[in-house]
């Protein structure tokens, strides 16, 4: 059980830094606007920390380390963040399967009206 949860929890952790918006304070100082073409532009890193705080595999391995060790390290306080990001990580993996049969459902109601 504590490996699932451990596993939750780096998932969750890492969805975290690389993706969400409540942490884009930490990933912008590392990260520069690049011009692909007139109208387009992509943000890429400036360095190897910006590369570590959007490569979602390189992120990875780096929540597992910091999970692994405080549950080894003081495993009193790190229950409650593992069990907080787990029960997140688990919720953020249903949503994915839910929400896309959802999107999907509403999609499918859209095209059966055009057919009408």
């Amino acid at each position: 059980m504590a490996l699932i949860m451990l596993v939750l929890a780096s998932y969750r952790l890492t969805h975290l830094i690389v993706f969400d918006k409540i942490t884009e304070f930490i990933r912008k100082p590392f990260l520069t606007e690049k011009k692909i073409s007139q109208t387009e532009t992509k943000t890429v890193p400036k360095s190897n920390i910006g590369y570590l705080l959007t490569c979602y595999w390189c992120a990875g391995i780096w929540s597992a380390i910091f999970l692994g060790l405080i549950y080894l390290w003081i495993p009193d306080i790190a229950q409650y963040l593992i069990f907080i990001l787990a029960i997140a990580g688990g919720q953020a993996i249903l949503e994915s399967f839910v929400g896309v049969n959802i999107k999907r459902t509403a999609l499918y109601d859209e095209e059966a009206k055009e057919l009408k």
